[in-house]
């Protein structure tokens, strides 16, 4: 034991000493030498590393992170190439490898693993809105956009806080204290709104320079027959109260979908005050007969056109979305649902903020652009259109917490006791008497009304580092520590009243207790909160919304928004069902199943699903869907909108789901952008680019991976040839904007490549049964993402025996999603700073 001792003792002070040298050990410099320095010197390296002049200074973090890549290029054979497992190589490794481990465990043990960090604007949004009983309330756009460290906005190195955010706090915690307020004195009632008397759908019908044609306008009709003498204002627009069997029959139908700008709505409600409302739409399908004519002076063919005097009872079933409208004209997605032929009333319960407007959507139809030569779907028989009557408004609905801050605030009583409570919920542990005192202060010495002083109070606390900032010391994490960690790792808001009570009296890291938390947490609907911002971040889809299909190249997708919230809902839903129904890790990249509605089955060209509402779907045997490399939602964020290109893919998949990120391209070289002429295929560029002798090495590893994925194009959709603006056949067609399709086919795709394995595939289908060989290496990747999220600091050189032990214990039963949640939580990782 002795001998252990000193062994240890000498480690520690001879890692010591190598922080600070600048050059490696002996045994270092002569493997560097025989081997890596002819190439990797100071004439342009490959992949940037001159190890000629990389000091050994393991306290400077690029420095470490540069021999962490040497260390791992050895181990795994890249480089020297051609070498095996050699003696010299296992010396050289153990020479290199234990200084950097000690080196990074003596850090953890001094300061922890992560820095002090404060809530990104996703927590605390979450955290307000649990603070206030608001669900509604919606913060997040108002505070600076998050920095990024390790693909996630979860470290404190990125986290900082400055005047400015400073300034945005009590701005936005002033704001949400007032709309709460507000909200709670604000009686709940309940009021109809008649389609025939919005302003809105009015000007839709009167012909104006928005709708000089009849596809953007809308139908008067009672029951499911056109009332052209009501469309002529030849009689009064509505019976009105005098007449209410009528007025409950009395409609709008339309053949459209809407756009801001042109868009229908019911004008006559704006929500009063934030909170929860219920919303009835009384509305069904209608089909709309059509006419043979030119439209307008347009030398193009003639084209079926509504007939605006003839309509009869629907043929179709259609979704129906419904967004809220801000006063500057944004919207947010709020539901759908479908409207049959059958007249039928519709509920949903939503979150309204004041003053939003309901705009509701035919988002299977097709939206007019100016220019358009019809809609694609009118035929000699008709059209399909959706037909509204009412819109029916209960709220807002106010629940006993909501009116509990409305006394507080409103019924002047002891400010300490307020301040307690608050403070003790709001900083996630018992405040102590300082921090009350100097609240209080602000009390006593604020406005002489009460609620003003109250407020100003809670402004403070809200902006306070106690609120703000998680509060972890070195070490392992005290009970309030941990709870927090594990509420804003899992549901991604503060701990709840059961957390805080397990915190209190000290239980709560008892392992049978931490594992029943756990499941607690993952059972609860809360656990959506985590995954959405999870999948944000590590897939990126809070950046779907940044690209549009190309208008000539993607017609069909262009301004198709319910194509977009289909995909990005199943991608949501996918990987909840993960977590939920506790699936293996290896669904990831293939599953058997994958959720569908009737829009999304129909873009994949998967048997035909019925309806608006996303449901688990079991995928044909040999089907190329299932996991998310094939979704929608990933190839649209992996795309430009305009093109795809298998670097962008290929480099996407090796970061998100292998784990393994390329180095960043040489800053001398272009990159390389697919010709939408059609003249030569991405491939054909890239084998010149691969030329390059500093290009070469990485796009072994990143090219192959994104030629699997060629066979999709830029939302998803499955394609065997190319599109171009030039070159190739033309395709006959009406886009979703009304004009004909343009675009051309050109070169055939080409899915087949080569790994950097050696090992060959000539399709998606044999590239996911590649990577499956190894479901190892891909629930590998998904526990060090969760570490990242979870802790706010990258798993680090030392912590890798951590997660092979992770993946160890998870290994027996397949490396199911809540087995690897489970193991994470409970490790050091997890349970120390």
């Amino acid at each position: 034991m002795a001998g252990i001792g000193r062994n240890l003792v000498f480690a520690f002070f001879l890692s010591a000493l190598l922080v600070c040298a600048n050059e490696p050990p002996a045994e270092m410099r002569a493997f560097l030498g025989k081997n890596c320095v002819a190439c990797h010197g100071p004439e342009k390296p490959p992949a940037g590393l001159n190890l000629a002049a990389l000091p050994f200074r393991l306290d400077d973090p690029h420095a470490r992170t540069q021999w962490v890549r040497v260390h791992d290029a050895v181990r795994d054979g890249a480089m020297p190439p051609g070498g095996g497992k050699t003696p010299e190589r296992q010396r050289f490794l153990a020479s290199l490898a234990d200084p950097i481990a000690s080196y990074e465990r003596r850090e953890a043990q001094e300061s922890g693993r992560s820095v002090l960090r404060r809530l990104n604007r996703y927590e605390y949004e979450n955290t307000v809105r649990d603070l206030l009983h608001a669900p509604w309330l919606q913060l997040r756009d108002s505070l600076p956009e998050d920095g990024i460290v390790q693909r996630f906005n979860k470290s404190g190195q990125a986290l900082d806080v400055s005047h400015v955010q400073m300034a945005r706090y009590m701005e936005t915690a002033d704001h949400a204290l007032r709309l709460v307020l507000r909200a709670s004195q604000e009686p709940e009632t309940t009021k109809r709104y008649y389609a025939r008397e919005q302003q809105r759908f009015l000007n839709r019908m009167r012909y104006s320079p928005f709708n000089r044609s009849p596809e953007r306008a809308t139908i008067p009709i009672l029951g499911f027959d056109a009332q052209p003498d009501v469309l002529a204002e030849k009689v009064p627009i509505t019976v009105g109260e005098k007449d209410p069997e009528t007025r409950e029959l009395e409609g709008f139908a339309t053949p459209a979908s809407t756009y801001i700008g042109n868009e229908y709505h019911f004008d006559q409600f704006a929500a009063p005050v934030g909170g929860r409302y219920r919303l009835r739409f009384h509305a069904y399908s209608i089909w709309i007969h059509t006419l043979f004519q030119r439209i307008g002076t347009s030398k193009r063919a003639p084209w079926w056109r509504p007939d605006r005097e003839r309509t009869s009872q629907g043929r179709t079933t259609e979704p129906l979305t419904i967004y809220a409208l801000s006063r500057g004209g944004e919207k947010r997605l709020l539901g759908t649902f479908d409207v049959g032929p059958e007249p039928a009333v519709h509920e949903l319960d939503v979150f309204l903020l004041p003053d939003e407007k309901i705009l509701p959507d035919a988002s299977r139809l097709f939206r007019s652009r100016p220019g358009f030569l019809g809609s694609p779907d009118a035929s000699a028989e008709g059209m399909p259109g959706i037909a509204y009557r009412w819109m029916e408004v209960t709220g807002p609905a106010q629940s006993a917490e909501s009116r509990a801050i409305q006394r507080e605030l409103l019924e002047p009583q002891d400010p300490d006791a307020l301040l307690r409570r608050f403070m003790a919920k709001a900083y996630r542990r018992p405040p102590r008497e300082e921090e009350i005192a100097r609240y209080r202060a602000i009390v006593a010495g604020g406005p002489a009304d009460f609620t003003e002083a109250m407020i100003a109070a809670y402004i403070a606390v809200l902006c306070s580092p106690g609120f703000l900032y998680l509060e972890e010391q070195p070490g392992r994490l005290d009970p309030y520590a941990l709870a927090s960690r594990l509420s804003y790792f899992l549901w991604n808001t503060a701990p709840d009243a059961e957390l805080r009570r397990l915190a209190a009296d000290g239980t709560l890291a008892r392992p049978e207790v931490l594992r029943a938390q756990t499941a607690r947490l993952l059972d609860s609907p809360r656990m959506r909160d985590f995954t959405d911002a999870f999948l944000d971040y590590w897939l990126d889809l809070r950046k779907a919304g940044e690209t549009t299909p190309d208008v000539i190249l993607y017609p069909e997708y262009y301004l198709d928004d319910l194509l977009v919230e289909s995909a990005l809902a199943e991608t949501r839903g996918f990987f909840h069902s993960l977590i939920r129904e506790n699936l293996s890790a290896r669904n990831v990249v293939h599953s058997d199943f994958t959720l569908l509605n009737a829009h999304l089955a129909r873009h994949y060209g998967l048997p035909a699903v019925d309806g608006s509402a996303l449901r688990k779907v079991a995928l044909p045997a040999d089907s190329v869907r299932g996991g998310l490399l094939t979704q929608a939602s990933v190839l649209k964020i992996t795309a430009n909108g305009t093109t795809t290109s298998p670097v962008l893919r290929g480099a996407w998949i090796m970061e998100r789901i292998l784990g393994e990120p390329p180095p960043p391209p040489p800053p001398d070289v272009p990159a390389v952008e697919p010709d939408t002429r059609g003249a030569t295929t991405i491939r054909e560029q890239l084998d010149k680019h691969r030329s390059i002798q500093s290009c070469a090495a990485c796009h072994r590893k990143i090219d192959p991976p994104g030629f699997a994925l060629e066979n999709f194009d830029v939302l998803g959709g499955w394609r065997d040839r190319h599109r171009s603006t030039e070159e190739g056949e033309s395709v006959p067609g009406i886009g979703k904007n009304g004009h004909p399709f343009s675009f051309r086919l050109s070169q055939p795709v080409d899915a087949s490549g080569e790994l950097a394995t050696g090992e060959s595939f000539r399709d998606i289908r044999e590239f996911k049964r590649l990577l499956l060989k190894d479901e190892r290496r891909i629930a590998g990747n998904l526990v060090r993402q969760w570490i990242v999220y979870g802790t706010g600091a990258p798993v680090r050189f030392a912590d890798r025996g951590e997660v092979e032990r992770i993946l160890d214990a998870a290994a027996g039963d397949g490396f199911r999603m809540r087995a690897l949640l489970h193991e994470i939580v409970g490790s050091g990782l997890f349970l120390n700073k």
